[in-house]
């Protein structure tokens, strides 16, 4: 059976290689806003970003093209995802900072 591609969905993706201090997470900001899924975006301690966005699954998908080629000054190496339960908990997308 296929998977579902459209309807709601959460994303959760850890981003690595050079993706701190190149823009990444206005980067990521700027393109969760036009496609108008919720979340947020964070840098972790061990150097790489953290995303985690809802939305309709296939605008999700457009999102994470986006991560896999990052903005200009990147050096995208991995990202891995997983997918889960939409739970409704963000009102905008937004950057976080200092979790750590």
């Amino acid at each position: 059976m296929a998977e579902e591609l459209s309807g709601p969905a959460r994303l959760r993706a850890l981003v690595s290689g050079r993706v701190q201090m190149v823009g990444f997470r206005a980067f990521v900001e700027m393109r969760a806003a036009s496609y108008g899924v919720t979340g947020y975006v964070s840098n972790l301690p061990g150097g790489e970003v953290e995303v985690v966005a809802e939305g309709d699954r296939n605008l999700l998908e457009l999102l994470l093209l986006d991560l896999r080629r990052g903005p200009s000054g990147a050096v995208v190496r991995n990202v891995t995802v997983s997918w889960e339960e939409p739970r409704g908990e963000f009102e905008d997308f937004s950057v976080r900072y200092g979790r750590w």
